[in-house]
């Protein structure tokens, strides 16, 4: 039988609205800035060591190293050199580590280009606990919700211009006069745009997850009840996509107690929509209740790390930001270049996220063997800096050793 050392890799395709994945992949990867090589090395031996524990070596991932960030532009004067995101669009697959963004003045966001560049419209951050992990809440086992943030619209795009340019005040003039809303004008001033298209695909994703995967609900958070024309908008196209392309599948929080008396019927999804400041209260005090929520871009944003820090912080969180059949996987969190090279840092992130890939490519076997071993290793103490100072009973360890004690679980070496 040929082995998958003798096998090449090759290219992941996408046929038909299905991906078509070899026994031996090609994955691009980033391993991002600051800690970035160092949870890169840990989470890549994890990873491979599952894939190895599960499938006997049949089956493996062929890594393609990709450069963006501070090396990038050290290398060839780019920070996203175009080649890194042709090599991602033909891979159709790929994960990285946190990129550097100077707050203020100097390069765009990467993060934000390399989605719109892709245009991976969904940000999914799937928020859990996993036992072990230091919390501030009393119950962070009832947090396990995924959030489908939209990536591509809202304050996001970048439409603004400072205060005291001539574009703001030929804005605030144009606004003032013609529109007869009056703006200062020497304020800054940015656009919010949104439209129907990109909110029914965000709000779709979301609906389709719920039902795959058996969830309960999808809650649409906006502010629909001050931005009327744009989150408001979001809330409304939602509920039409849902009555016109899912009927008899979704139901409405009224259907649910004018017909089904309060019980969401097996096999049917609950849509329901929540203001975004009553929301961020109510999955602190009644997090059980919401499952999938589907949020405009700045929403998710806040959200996303508001959830995460619940059951640790985002360093135990994953994410991936996708489209019709390409996906990055990131660690969700940012560069910490004082920590850099230092061998100390969480890998949890982007291990977590690398467990999410795994399931997107269809080797979730291998995805619940990485999310065990994991899980068993927290539970057991074992612990970077980050986490062993909030546990008394913790052994702490570096981020290669954290790595090795996972791979421990998985059977390896």
């Amino acid at each position: 039988m040929e082995t998958a050392a003798q096998l090449q890799g090759m290219r992941i395709r996408y046929d038909e609205g299905q991906l078509v994945v070899p026994d031996v992949p090609i994955i691009p990867f980033i391993e991002g800035d600051g800690i970035g090589p160092d949870i890169w090395r840990a989470t890549q031996r994890m990873v491979d060591g599952a894939v190895e524990k599960t499938y006997g070596g049949q089956r493996r991932i062929q890594w393609l190293p990709l450069l963006a960030g501070e090396r990038a532009h050290e290398e060839t004067g780019e920070w996203l050199p175009k080649a890194t995101l042709e090599e991602i669009r033909s891979h159709r697959v790929a994960i990285k580590g946190p990129l550097t963004t100077p707050v203020g003045g100097g390069i765009r966001s990467l993060n934000v280009t390399l989605r719109q560049e892709l245009d991976l419209y969904a940000c999914v951050r799937p928020i859990r606990y996993i036992a072990g992990v230091p919390s501030p809440m009393r119950a962070p086992e009832q947090v396990d919700m995924v959030i489908f943030r939209e990536n591509t619209e809202d304050v996001y795009t970048g439409i603004e211009w400072p205060a005291g340019s001539e574009a703001a005040r030929r804005l605030a003039a144009f606004v003032t006069d013609e529109l007869g809303q009056p703006v200062s004008p020497e304020a800054g001033i940015g656009v919010k745009p949104m439209t129907r298209a990109g909110s029914e695909r965000i709000i779709r994703a979301a609906i389709d997850y719920a039902l795959a995967h058996g969830r309960r609900s999808v809650t649409m958070m906006h502010k629909g009840n001050i931005m009327k024309y744009t989150e408001g908008a979001f809330r409304e196209w939602g509920y039409a996509l849902a009555e016109r392309d899912y009927s008899g599948r979704v139901i409405t929080e009224q259907a649910l107690w004018d017909e089904f008396g309060g019980e969401v019927p097996a096999g049917k999804v609950l849509l329901k929509d929540r203001i975004a400041d009553i929301m961020f209260q109510q999955v602190i005090l009644r997090p059980a209740e919401y499952d999938v929520i589907a949020c405009p871009n700045l929403n998710g944003d806040y959200l996303s790390d508001a959830l995460a820090a619940q059951v640790g912080g985002v360093g135990m969180a994953p994410g991936a930001n996708m489209s019709d059949g390409l996906a990055v996987f990131e660690a969700t969190h940012g560069t910490a270049p004082k920590y850099a090279n230092q061998d100390k840092v969480n890998p949890g992130s982007l291990v977590l996220s690398a467990i999410m890939m795994l399931e997107y490519i269809g080797w979730g076997e291998a995805g619940r063997a990485l999310d065990a071993a994991l899980s068993a290793t927290i539970a057991e103490g074992v612990v970077t800096y980050d986490l062993a100072r909030q546990r008394a009973d913790a052994r702490e360890v570096k981020t290669s050793e954290f790595a090795t004690a996972v791979v421990a679980h998985l059977g390896g070496h």
